[in-house]
C-alpha cells in the first residue's frame, strides 16, 4: 500500500489533510526538528496523535536537527514525552539521538538529508534499529531503482516541495545584515531569496531560525507524473511538503496526490489524469515559485 505523507501547519490544516486523503502527518516542534511549517505544542502533539490513531492514521515527528551540546541535553525529556504519546514513527538523523533511543519505545526512521544516497547506508541503519529511511533528493531515478534492489525497509521520497540545499549553523542573513548596518527581519515569514550573479530569474529562498540559515532549491519539487514509475519500482512512501505553500492550498494539493494514489492502486491512473492532476496542482502552487522534477531525469554520470 502506499503511504502518502504530509506536513502540517495547524490543528485545523491537520484534520483537513486527513479528510483530504493522507495517511500520516508530519509534525514536531522548532527546538529538535528542521524546517517545519508550524512549531506544535506538547499539547497539540499529544492531542493530533490522538486524533490520528482514532481515525487509523499515523503521526511522525521530526526529531532530525543536528543536536549541538546544548540541545542534547533536552532530548532525553523530549524522548520521554514521545514516548508516552506514541507516535508512529520518529524521524531522527543524529547519532547521538539514535544512541539515546536505545532507551525508549520509539521506533524511528533515518533521516540524515543529502547524506542518504546508497542502499549500504540504508542498510547499515536498519541493523541499528531504523524501520525505514529518508532518500536524499539529489539521487536521479536510474540510481533509485538500483538502490530499491538492495533494500529491505521503506525508502520515503518527496515528491512535492522545497528541497533545502544547504543548511548553515551559522546565522549568515544575520551576519550580512549587520556587515551592511542594517536592521532587518530574518524569518521565513519575511520571503527572501538569492539570486545567482548575472542570473535575476534565479530563487533561492533562504530563511534563519534557531538551527541556523536555510537555503531551498530554485524551482519546487513536483512529481505527480512520475508517481505511478516510482510505484512500480517500490517507491511507496510518498511525502508532500507545505513549508511554502500555506493553508487551503497546500490541503487541495494534498487531495490531488491521494486521489493519484487511489488511482494508482485501483490500476486506472493514466497520461490524462496525470495531465489533468499537473494543472490542478499549479493552480493551488504559489505564485512566483517555480516547480521541477529535480534530479529525478538526470543522468547520474553528470552529476558532480
Amino acid at each position: 500500500m502506499i503511504e502518502l505523507i504530509a506536513t502540517a501547519e495547524s490543528m485545523g490544516q491537520a484534520e483537513n489533510l486527513f479528510a483530504a486523503g493522507v495517511d500520516t502527518l508530519y509534525i514536531g516542534e522548532e527546538e529538535f526538528g528542521l524546517r517545519l511549517p508550524h512549531s506544535f505544542s506538547r499539547d497539540e502533539q499529544k492531542a493530533l496523535i490522538e486524533m490520528a490513531h482514532a481515525q487509523g492514521k499515523k503521526v511522525n515527528v521530526a526529531v532530525n536537527g543536528i543536536m549541538h551540546p546544548d540541545k542534547m541535553k533536552k532530548i532525553p525529556e523530549y524522548l520521554t514525552f514521545l514516548a508516552e504519546v506514541k507516535p508512529d514513527h520518529v524521524v531522527v538523523g543524529d547519532t547521538g539521538v539514535i544512541y539515546l533511543l536505545q532507551e525508549y519505545d520509539l521506533p524511528y526512521i533515518y533521516d540524515a538529508e543529502t547524506l542518504v544516497t546508497n542502499a549500504r547506508q540504508i542498510n547499515f541503519w536498519q541493523k541499528k534499529g531504523a524501520v525505514g529511511a529518508v532518500l536524499a533528493r539529489e539521487v536521479p531515478f536510474e540510481e533509485m531503482q538500483q538502490l530499491r534492489q538492495y533494500v529491505d525497509v521503506p525508502v520515503e521520497v518527496l515528491v512535492y516541495g522545497a528541497t533545502c540545499i544547504h543548511q548553515s549553523k551559522r546565522p549568515l542573513l544575520d551576519n550580512y545584515f549587520n556587515y551592511t548596518k542594517q536592521a532587518e527581519e530574518t524569518s521565513k515569514e519575511r520571503g527572501l531569496f538569492i539570486s545567482e550573479p548575472k542570473k535575476a530569474d534565479t530563487h533561492y529562498s533562504i530563511y534563519e531560525d534557531q538551527h541556523g540559515t536555510h537555503i531551498f532549491a530554485d524551482n519546487d519539487l513536483n512529481l505527480i507524473q512520475e508517481l505511478a514509475e516510482l510505484a512500480q519500482a517500490g517507491y511507496q512512501t510518498w511525502k508532500i511538503d507545505g513549508l511554502f505553500t500555506p493553508g487551503a492550498d497546500f490541503t487541495a494539493i494534498a487531495k490531488v496526490f491521494a486521489e493519484a494514489k487511489g488511482a494508482i492502486e485501483k490500476g486506472t491512473w493514466n497520461e490524462a489524469e496525470a495531465i489533468r492532476a499537473q494543472q490542478e496542482i499549479q493552480k493551488y502552487h504559489p505564485v512566483g515559485r517555480g516547480m521541477d522534477t529535480g534530479f529525478y531525469h538526470l543522468d547520474p554520470t553528470a552529476i558532480k
